[in-house]
């Protein structure tokens, strides 16, 4: 491809620029001298740090200069970029920081020179205090993610912090003043041209200014106030997803211009609006590039980069309120965060990414030939043959089919996102049951034949819910009325759909006026189908949800929704969501709540599906409980003003089902704390440690309650100190501890704090439960305790009371602690905090109780347990069944109570 007149250059890398590029052919043709000046730099990166020495030598004296030595650099960079990510030695991240540091460079070099012109004629622009102002350059779209083109236009936005006026240096200043706004008007018309402006030596960038508040009719700079009230009062949605990428390259005060712009981009609440903002945002695009008949485009057609980028940013304005990593700026950083919070599959992560790497090294040697800005696939054969050759296929042809496959699994993936919500539903089998028109006796039919065995409780609910839905906007009601047909039908298949559609109405009621959650509900099939799940499954859920709505984001996913938690990444998640709210106790304290109940979601569902035996629930539900107790001792020690060192020597011991690791969704948490520091201050600093995560845990705030905690269990009582010492604890447990307390001691174990506070208890435990015992006193003491708890809860309705009835669960755990203390010195075994039913199983083995009946218990203890969680599941205030239900389990119970505690 190259004439004879312009041999190919010695240097590998520039020869396959002159045969993939034509502008690189002209340039080197134009400036000879360039291949021998830029061959020494092909080896590494061209650095931000090289851009600059080579424009501050020789200085820039005038504007002319400047203006040349700008355009020069750019010739560099462009040649050296494009030879190495040509020639292999460049991938798509260091091309792309180099065009965006380029641009960096360029503006920040420019905005300096121009600054001092115009300062050193009008004087510096100050605020009202005197303080100098400097123009805040915002980057946005590909500069603002540090993801830049090769021959893309850079989009700007001129900012500056305070009003004021300039004030000339020098007594002898004459020159008027000018506002700031005149100065930054007049210093961005002068960045502009000094970027965009086409000369003998080309142009830096092209320069577009749109994207700033009311666009072209709109000032060319202005104030951070100024921003402010337009982004509040008439900022509109497809203006968040411009400001999603913005950053400011120059200036100061970056932090306040951010609690401007980050409020109105990622919303405190989840937005499913932008879901429909979006959608009507590419439909715009997808007509235009129709009616340009620019199938072709690779940015803007169907399974473009456009598309990747969409689908991208959705999630980021729907949930980057929430989710901190997700207000990141570079698309491929935003897809892997996306994977990390489970919001799209391991599958759709890497395709997205493969075909983001794609497109973009595609597009970028589409723009090499011609150094121009388009995206357009070319249709002449030469230019074709070039961009294989580019590309690294043998032909056109292969080149065309890998970027089909690449285009048709973004396209795949984008409509799985975007698809559009069915709005109308008058066409729905139930639409005349919710908004008519329709008579009482079709309606029923309609009703009953959807399965719903009392028809007329339903259309009282649907009553009640359309008055409340009258009060609200237009919009609103829209959405509500699409949503009740599908919701009706899917409800209708439940076990009890009457009390689910009366749930479900609870919901909607307690949710209509936030919008998004219908939006979210009318986006989601699979989402409303799960939410109906549980609410059918539980009140309790029911309660949970409407309580915190929020929690209807987490129904959208469901490979994350049943996967099994990974508590040590969970773990880290939580603690750099901690981090993130640094010095702010109210949002750490709202950040624990709603990781309890998100992950208290996640289980309630694979529990509802049956994935989750009553054993693996519980064992989850305390490693949740242990997770947020690390997070919250750390936090309190580390807002303490009185600590006294750096690491508490602190220790969380859990009692009860905490302790046996036997929690049930609404278990409060009985708790006992330890520390062992011989500081003279340390009983002081560590009581008040309690009362701060007694706070913690405890404190009603907007998103509830932590954790119901009980402190009885400690030393003494109510009316012992709130922490001990390990060596007071040894003693008390020893020497004044009654025999019920020893029983507790049985299921108690380390949950968090120091470790070696935490193995320290353990040697206690252990001590206390091998001591020697009257075998007489112990069964007298054990068996008052147990007449004393039954006689606490007594039991008239003629049910079988599954918890504290004879032949309940207190039995056998009443059993199973007397085992333990009788004959934990004989078998340490049986010290082991290992669960009841490891425990029963362990003494029928070491012969103290049949086998069989060891056996049998232990599988009644399950029943029992998994009966009792169904029942509380179910919303059962108590309990209890009919008192010829559970009769193997009962008798196993009593045979066991019999054997061990019997005459």
């Amino acid at each position: 491809m190259n004439s004879d007149s312009n041999p190919a250059p010695a240097d590998p890398a520039l020869d396959r620029v002159t045969r993939c590029s034509r502008f690189g052919r002209r340039l080197l043709a134009a400036r000879p001298r360039l291949a021998d000046e830029v061959a020494p730099l092909l080896a590494r990166p061209f650095t931000r740090g090289d851009m600059e020495a080579f424009l501050a030598h020789p200085t820039c004296e005038d504007e002319e200069t400047l203006r040349q030595r700008l355009r020069q650099l750019r010739q560099r960079v462009w040649l050296v970029a494009t030879a190495r990510d040509l020639s292999g030695h460049a991938d798509l991240a260091e091309v792309v920081a180099t065009w965006s540091a380029l641009a960096e460079v360029c503006i920040a070099a420019a905005l300096d020179f121009h600054h001092a012109a115009l300062a050193a004629r009008y004087g510096e622009p100050r605020d009202a205090e005197g303080r100098a102002q400097r123009m805040v350059v915002v980057g946005m779209g590909k500069l603002g993610g540090g993801e830049l083109n090769v021959s893309s236009d850079i989009d700007l936005v001129y900012l500056y912090p305070e009003e004021g006026e300039t004030r000339a240096d020098g007594p002898g200043a004459t020159v008027r003043p000018l506002s700031n706004h005149e100065f930054f008007v007049r210093l961005g018309r002068k960045l502009a041209a000094a970027l965009a402006e086409a000369t003998a030596d080309g142009y830096v960038f092209r320069v577009d200014l749109r994207l700033r508040p009311w666009g072209d009719s709109g000032p060319l700079a202005m104030g951070f106030d100024m921003l402010e009230d337009y982004l509040v009062a008439q900022g509109r949605p497809w203006e968040r997803y411009a400001w999603i990428k913005a950053r400011p390259l120059t200036g100061e005060r970056h932090d306040e211009l951010a609690s401007i712009v980050r409020p109105f981009v990622f919303r405190k609440y989840l937005d499913f609006g932008a879901f429909a903002a979006i959608r009507d945002l590419h439909v715009q695009i997808r007509r235009e590039v129709a009616r340009r008949e620019r199938a072709h485009d690779i940015k803007r057609g169907p399974g473009g980069i456009r598309e990747i980028e969409f689908t991208a940013q959705v999630f980021q304005l729907i949930r980057g309120g929430q989710i901190a990593a997700l207000q990141q700026r570079p698309t491929l950083t935003v897809l892997a965060e996306l994977l990390k919070a489970s919001l799209l599959t391991a599958a759709a992560q890497q395709e997205l990414a493969a075909a983001y790497d794609f497109l973009r090294r595609l597009e970028h040697r589409i723009q090499y030939l011609d150094d121009a800005q388009t995206q357009l696939l070319p249709d002449d054969a030469a230019s074709q043959a070039m961009l294989a050759t580019a590309m690294g296929f043998a032909d056109y042809t292969t080149l065309a089919e890998t970027l089909e496959r690449h285009r048709n699994k973004v396209s795949r993936h984008f409509e799985q996102v975007f698809a559009a919500p069915q709005t109308d539903q008058m066409n729905h089998p139930l639409a005349a049951v919710c908004y008519g028109p329709a008579d009482a006796p079709s309606t029923h039919a309609l009703l009953e034949n959807a399965g719903y065995d009392d028809p007329q409780q339903v259309v009282t609910i649907l009553d009640a819910l359309h008055q409340h839905a009258a009060r609200l906007p237009e919009s609103t009601q829209l959405r509500l009325n699409a949503l009740l047909p599908p919701a009706l039908e899917i409800i209708g298949s439940q076990a009890d759909p009457v009390a689910t559609f009366e749930r479900f109405a609870g919901l909607l009621q307690s949710v209509s006026r936030r919008a998004t959650y219908l939006a979210l509900l009318a986006e989601y099939p699979a989402a409303l189908r799960q939410l109906v799940r549980l609410l059918d499954a539980s009140p309790w859920a029911a309660q949970l949800i409407t309580r915190q709505p929020q929690l209807l984001d987490e129904l959208i996913a469901p490979q994350s929704l049943m996967q099994l938690p990974d508590w040590t990444q969970l773990a880290t998640q939580l603690h750099e969501e901690l981090d993130a709210h640094a010095g702010d106790t109210e949002a750490q304290m709202d950040a624990l709540r709603r990781f309890k109940q998100t992950q208290t979601l996640h289980l309630l569902a694979q529990d509802v599906a049956g994935r989750l035996t009553v054993e693996a629930l519980s064992d989850h539900l305390s490693w949740l409980a242990d997770t947020l107790l690390a997070e919250t001792v750390a936090r309190c020690w580390a807002a303490l003003k009185t600590r006294h060192r750096d690491t508490p020597r602190f220790a969380v011991i859990g009692y009860g089902k905490l302790g046996g690791k036997e929690l049930g969704y609404a278990s409060d948490l009985d708790l006992v704390f330890l520390y062992d520091d011989d500081d003279a201050r340390a009983q002081e600093v560590y009581a008040r440690l309690v009362h701060r995560i007694n706070t913690w845990l405890g404190t009603l705030t907007p998103a509830g309650v932590l954790y119901e905690i009980d402190l009885r269990l400690r030393p003494d009582g109510a009316s012992g100190l709130l922490v001990s010492s390990v060596a007071a604890f040894h003693d008390y447990q020893l020497n004044h501890a009654w025999t019920w307390e020893h029983q507790a001691l049985t299921r108690a174990r380390f949950v968090c704090g120091d470790a070696a506070i935490g193995a320290a208890f353990e040697t206690v435990r252990r001590d206390v439960l091998a001591l020697p015992r009257d075998v007489a006193k112990l069964r007298a003491e054990v068996l008052a305790m147990r007449e004393k708890m039954h006689a606490g809860h007594p039991n008239d309705s003629g049910l079988f009371d599954l918890k504290h009835d004879a032949g309940g669960l207190v039995d056998v755990e009443f059993c199973v602690q007397y085992l333990v203390l009788r004959h934990a010195a004989a078998h340490p075994e049986l010290a082991d905090n290992a669960g009841n039913i490891a425990l029963l199983k362990r003494a029928g083995a070491a012969g103290l109780i049949p086998g069989t009946l060891a056996e049998a218990a232990a599988n009644a203890y399950r029943e029992l347990r998994r009966r009792q969680h169904a029942l509380k599941l179910a919303g059962a205030q108590h309990a209890r069944l009919p008192s010829d239900t559970m009769r193997v389990e009962r008798e196993a119970a009593r045979a066991l109570w019999a054997e061990v505690l019997g005459g």
